[in-house]
């Protein structure tokens, strides 16, 4: 007999909302749960990468995982039996093993994993040793989220039982979960407008060290997704920053001639019906080109070997046991204050940086992405139209982060181990064996020749266990007064030092030396290294937002060196401006409009960008994660410098991502045929600091 029926309306009434309630205390006890977890998970990730836990973010980050867990609950909620229990394990394990596979990664490479790199995990799965490395040194913020399981286990024994919930249960959690989300969508909307707001890091970019620091890593994780199926809003642009910078570059310019080719912007926008590309050809019209200098065609008709070196650094350079690569970062082109920023992918975007002289677009691999793309200006294309024999080496698989499609369409015949490239296979492989099996295939070319090398030898991990370069090097760095890390780092950088030195020989027997520029620079720093072994190999602690990517750049010419030709450049400069600045040595026609980096050598003001929105040029540097400019000392800045160089910084994110999404170069450069210049003498002993040189 159903008793309910019988009941007065009023007590029927009476005893629903007793069962609500009723029902509603295991499924609200099941969304607790997940939000202690989650939420203490996070916190710890948070004090783990960034040594503080009390900020505003802290309270977006409880009110969006209080959210999240009230949404997983109802939905485990709709499950019966033996499925809910299953359900409800997963709903704790998979956020769970997000946040922990960010903490091991972060580790590893100073970065966060984004959902585009799943694209990429079986080749990234070769390094699995650096993954059980990345899980040792994490250890103990790994142990401390491994917690909400032990409780797990504990209260599934006295607690976790099946929970019958009623269709208004679910939606009372749901309602909750709503409820809180727009709380903290209410918060993030309240923030300025200013650029590093939360509205802004919320609507209008995506960086996920920034996000992970505001909103905790799985509503960065939401965020990923969103972007990578909608894009994100279109930043503000940098206009007061470009009409300064152009009014004093005019000024100042003299009669040299702007890195511009013949291409109207406006005339484009005004004819554009597309909306993306009218907006995109509006601002390309705005931005500030550099100008042509002194040095503008210096190495033009010349070789020029290029190399990107693993884990390269200032602290590779040693006086007695790299004596080749010392002497050459001393001599010719000498940068003071080089920086070598790290991305999102490594060794891929280290590269993208470097060949392409653009930003990568968070969230993707840029440098594959691009193989489908029109990359003009890079110099395998540019070289290869002016009849130079252009060719790409690396020394591991030649199909890792797809080299084998962005290669060849940046203007190379492609090399790699398992595509032409026949070497020892070992972990890592040999630089030594790349450059004297490959060597063959140029230095005796009766046109001039542009070689692009990646290297591989100096790959973490830095131990005397499994990593082969080190270990052929160990006798020699015995001696050396630093733990193993640092010993075998400097060991596997021998490797490189011998095989430049070993190229430089074969360059000089077949008389091309003197007629061969050479450029050197690392795809990042050494991040297999702990900040205590850096701090080693620095002699003194290594301020870790800036500092950590303080680096070397090489651009050596023997005949430059044997002249005593030496230009000292003062001003700060990182490695998205060696394209441009190699264009303009070579003697290559360039847009400059249409490059993210500066030739160096120009009188650009410097601008130095990181992942995370951060940059200093000459007068200071802005923190993104602290929000805090600090200048240089000496120095006054005007009340709007700030922002006008914020806004420039995020307008380069914008539209560095834009020109890669919408192969921007291959709908308005046109076809470059020739040089720019003849060769151009350079002045001796030139120093050129931040104020402009001419």
């Amino acid at each position: 007999m159903n008793l309910e029926k019988n009941m007065p309306l009023e007590e029927a009434a009476e005893n629903s909302g007793t069962r609500l309630k009723d029902d509603l205390r295991p499924l609200r006890n099941r969304a607790l749960f997940y939000f202690l977890s989650f939420f203490f998970m996070e916190c710890v990730l948070k004090i783990y990468v960034y040594g503080s836990l009390f900020d505003f973010g802290l309270v977006l980050m409880a009110l969006f995982t209080a959210s999240f867990s009230a949404l997983l609950a109802a939905v485990v909620g709709l499950f019966k039996g033996r499925v809910q229990r299953i359900a409800g394990f997963l709903a704790l394990l998979l956020p769970a093993f997000w946040i922990m596979l960010q903490t091991v990664y972060y580790t590893i490479f100073s970065a966060f994993f984004t959902l585009y790199s799943f694209s990429g995990a079986t080749d990234v799965a070769e390094f699995w040793k650096a993954a059980v490395t990345g899980i040792l040194d994490a250890w103990m913020p790994l142990l401390a989220m491994l917690i909400p399981f032990l409780l797990f286990i504990v209260w599934n024994r006295i607690q976790w039982v099946e929970i019958r919930a009623a269709k208004n249960t679910i939606i009372a959690m749901l309602l909750a979960a709503v409820v809180l989300q727009c709380g903290a969508l209410a918060l993030v909307w309240m923030s300025d407008d200013d650029v590093m707001s939360e509205k802004y890091l919320f609507t209008k970019t995506f960086i996920p060290k920034l996000s992970v620091q505001n909103f905790g890593a799985l509503t960065t994780l939401f965020l990923d997704a969103k972007n990578m199926i909608f894009g994100m809003e279109d930043a503000e642009t940098a206009a007061a920053y470009e009409a300064e910078e152009a009014a004093r570059l005019r000024a100042e310019s003299g009669d040299y001639d702007p890195h511009v080719l013949d291409i109207d912007f406006e005339a484009l926008a005004a004819a554009e019906t597309d909306g993306t590309y009218k907006e995109m050809h509006e601002y390309f019209a705005a931005v500030t080109p550099s100008f042509q200098n002194e040095y503008t065609g210096k190495f033009a008709g010349k070789n020029l070997i290029w190399i990107c070196a693993e884990g390269f650094s200032t602290w590779a350079l040693h006086e007695e046991l790299t004596p080749t690569l010392y002497k050459m970062a001393n001599e010719c082109f000498v940068f003071e204050n080089f920086y070598n920023p790290i991305w999102g992918v490594s060794t891929s975007d280290g590269e993208y940086t470097t060949t392409t002289g653009m930003i990568p677009k968070t969230g993707v691999w840029s440098m594959s992405t691009s193989s489908s793309n029109d990359m003009a200006f890079c110099m395998g294309n540019q070289l290869s139209n002016l009849g130079y024999l252009c060719n790409a080496y690396h020394n591991h698989s030649y199909t890792y982060y797809d080299r084998h499609l962005s290669h060849p369409n940046l203007g190379y015949n492609y090399k790699g181990k398992g595509n032409g490239l026949d070497i020892v296979t070992q972990w890592p492989e040999s630089d030594v064996e790349m450059m004297e099996e490959t060597v063959g295939d140029y230095v005796n070319s009766t046109t001039p020749f542009h070689t692009y090398y990646m290297t591989v030898s100096g790959h973490l991990e830095y131990n005397f266990g499994g990593n082969a370069m080190s270990i052929k090097h160990k006798a020699e760095v015995a001696d050396l007064p630093y733990s193993d890390a640092c010993k075998a780092y400097i060991a596997c950088q021998i490797e490189l030092e011998d095989a430049v030195n070993g190229l430089l020989q074969e360059l000089e027997q077949a008389g091309k030396l003197d007629d061969t520029l050479i450029v050197l620079s690392g795809d990042h720093y050494p991040y297999g290294l702990t900040e205590e072994q850096i701090n080693e190999l620095n002699g003194s602690p290594v301020e870790q937002n800036f500092e950590l990517y303080h680096s070397t750049l090489i651009m050596w010419n023997s005949a430059m060196a044997e002249a005593g030709e030496t230009v000292t450049v003062e001003k700060p400069c990182y490695a998205v401006d060696i394209l441009p600045t190699i264009s303009n040595l070579m003697g290559v026609a360039f847009d400059s409009r249409l490059l993210m980096g500066r030739d160096i050598l120009s009188t650009t003001s410097p601008l130095v960008v990181f992942s995370d929105h951060s940059w200093l040029t000459d007068k200071g540097r802005y923190n993104a994660s602290s929000g805090v400019f600090t200048a240089n000392e000496g120095v006054e800045v005007g009340e709007n410098y700030v922002q006008n160089m914020m806004d420039k910084v995020n307008s380069m994110f914008v539209y560095s991502a834009k020109i890669l999404t919408y192969d921007y170069y291959g709908k308005v450069v046109p076809e470059i045929t020739g040089p720019l210049v003849s060769a151009a003498p350079a002045e001796n002993s030139e120093t050129l600091s931040d104020a402009p040189e001419k």
